[in-house]
């Protein structure tokens, strides 16, 4: 049975001490009664001394991207057995500031799903549509031909560990807004993309996350959609506040 995820991208923000008084405030307000995955992903320079300080609590951490190869003469980049020294086990791939900044490919990015999975690592693929893509009424093929060209080459049993995290590019910092029913929309198409090429067991036990502009006020009406598992949030996971407030938006 899929599970409720809420994980937070704290992206390039937040030094040592902010990362800490950031975790410690999670803490002291989660919600103890949460029947949903926390997860949050601070800078990789904060990773060891975050995942010490979440040790025992209910919040996961995770790391914001790595790199494909086990080791070798690849300046600035971290490995899995890296990330798994310091006890980090969950790993975002794919994020559309990756894809669009760094220009990964979903050739890569099945490289990197190939490494995270022979780790036994659990992966967070991000995978949307841009502006254009939605105005040519290509999202549903786009969206389809990232899951096919980074996903389906892995085995069933594989997706147990993969979380879907579905970003509509084109709604975040455009001034466009995706509403829910679009985002249900697509949660379902990627649902019964998922079920085409691997089965009703699969696509059901996949947590599909919505990765657009989630907020404490429209939380809960994303969130109570059939296929929205949750979301990947960004700006708004910098501030407990205003993150716990999302994530009670799953109840």
């Amino acid at each position: 049975m899929r599970k409720n995820i809420v994980a937070g991208n704290w992206k390039m923000n937040k030094n040592a001490e902010e990362t800490e008084d950031l975790l410690n405030d999670l803490i002291a307000k989660l919600p103890n009664d949460l029947e949903a995955q926390i997860i949050v992903a601070p800078t990789f320079v904060n990773l060891a001394s975050a995942a010490d300080h979440a040790e025992f609590t209910t919040i996961t951490i995770a790391a914001q991207n790595m790199h494909h190869a086990e080791n070798g003469a690849y300046t600035g980049e971290i490995s899995a057995d890296m990330l798994q020294s310091i006890g980090v086990n969950t790993v975002i791939l794919g994020h559309s500031e990756r894809r669009a900044y760094f220009g990964e490919t979903d050739a890569q990015l099945a490289f990197k799903v190939d490494t995270a999975l022979k780790h036994n690592m659990t992966v967070i693929f991000c995978f949307g549509e841009e502006l254009k893509d939605r105005q040519d009424k290509q999202h549903f093929n786009v969206v389809e031909n990232q899951l096919r060209d980074g996903l389906f080459h892995i085995s069933n049993e594989s997706w147990e560990n993969i979380i879907l995290a579905y970003e509509p590019v084109w709604a975040i910092g455009t001034g466009e807004t995706a509403s829910p029913d679009q985002a249900q929309e697509m949660h379902e198409f990627i649902r019964e993309t998922v079920r085409t090429r691997f089965g009703s067991d699969v696509a059901e036990d996949v947590s599909i996350l919505y990765g657009g502009s989630v907020k404490p006020d429209n939380a809960k009406e994303i969130f109570g959609k059939p296929d929205v598992d949750g979301g990947l949030i960004g700006g708004a996971a910098l501030k407990a506040d205003d993150f716990i407030g999302i994530i009670n938006g799953i109840r």
